[in-house]
């Protein structure tokens, strides 16, 4: 069956015009404190000597995916708010789908990687420097960029050989795979299957992967002492959070058969705004060292500021010539010594 449809109509997270323009300021609002918070701490990690752990290393990737991982589908959300009719092309629609599925790939991997660094630094202290190198850091971001090109590379394979010949909308706000399943004029059964053991699956051994790391990390806590254990627990605990509110909503959306629910399109702006937002803000709150890093930057900042403010008050004022010389007067000549 050949393609018929050059173009998607989205129907959006709400049909009501006044429930559009409040999700219009909302979901705006959203997106300005998720690309401040993240491009906040991706500066201050860079800028800051004493955060050079692999743990900061890290972070700043994961602040990295989150930027690009919201803006795949942010922008288009909040555009369409106020737009009547919420369209995409076909080819705009394959490479929403691709890049969508790449960076949740990628920072699902990379969420993974956290949990194997926290589990090193705890349990097994003396060797971490030498366990996590910079040399290992770098390949592990690299291999979660590589399996997340390869997840988003299937699924958009998969998805763009079907045939759609109508009709085209898809009660959604962005193109994803279940939606667009359903509108293939063709049997999707076993494309279904692929998707649930690409998406799902990966999904599923990550969590089991992170709560097994989790559960080795609390058994390592009988040998410590009270004030160990307290620290031990602050370091795992935000991951801990970005954990639950990122892999539950996957979950259940890829762990499933081929099938949409209504309640699709509210539980995927958990895993592609909200938890990119609260990230920032739960890595910063909980952590004091990046809290006293971005104090430093801040307070360099304010005083860098303050420095240029009173050069150029000075400049238009007018600085009286400094002459490096000194003169004497014999009679009524002027003698310069240097």
């Amino acid at each position: 069956m050949e393609n018929n449809v050059t173009e998607f109509i989205f129907m959006g997270l709400f049909q009501n015009e006044k429930v559009q323009q409040l999700c219009f300021f909302l979901f705006l609002f959203f997106y300005m404190i998720l690309m401040t918070g993240n491009f906040l701490i991706i500066m201050t990690i860079q800028r800051s000597p004493n955060l050079n752990s692999p743990m900061y290393f890290f972070l700043s990737f994961l602040s990295f995916v989150d930027i690009c991982y919201s803006s795949v589908t942010a922008p288009k959300l909040i555009v369409d708010s106020q737009a009547k009719v919420k369209s995409i092309s076909f080819a705009g629609c394959m490479v929403q789908l691709f890049f969508s599925h790449l960076f949740g790939c990628t920072e699902i991997f990379i969420l993974t990687v956290m949990a194997y660094d926290r589990h090193v630094a705890i349990c097994k202290p003396l060797r971490y420097m030498t366990i996590m190198d910079r040399k290992v850091c770098s390949v592990m971001v690299v291999t979660c960029w590589l399996g997340g090109f390869v997840h988003s590379f299937i699924q958009t394979i998969l998805t763009v050989q079907l045939p759609f010949c109508g009709p085209n909308l898809i009660d959604h706000y962005f193109c994803d795979v279940h939606p667009l399943l359903k509108l293939a004029c063709t049997d999707t059964y076993v494309v279904g299957l692929i998707v649930i053991a690409n998406s799902g699956m990966i999904s599923l051994s990550s969590f089991v992967i992170l709560v097994g790391s989790y559960i080795v990390i609390l058994l390592s806590f009988k040998t410590r002492s009270s004030e160990g254990r307290r620290k031990a627990l602050s370091t795992c605990a935000s991951h801990v959070i970005v954990v639950i509110l990122f892999f539950v909503p996957c979950l259940f959306i890829y762990l499933r058969p081929s099938t949409t629910f209504t309640e699709d399109k509210m539980v995927a702006v958990f895993y592609t705004i909200i938890t990119p937002m609260l990230n920032p803000l739960i890595y910063t709150l909980r952590n004091m060292e990046v809290k006293n890093a971005m104090k430093r930057l801040w307070i360099e900042r304010l005083l860098d500021r303050k420095k240029r403010d009173s050069g150029v008050k000075l400049s238009g004022i007018g600085v009286a010539s400094v002459v490096p010389v000194s003169t004497r007067v014999a009679g009524n000549k002027s003698t310069i010594i240097p």
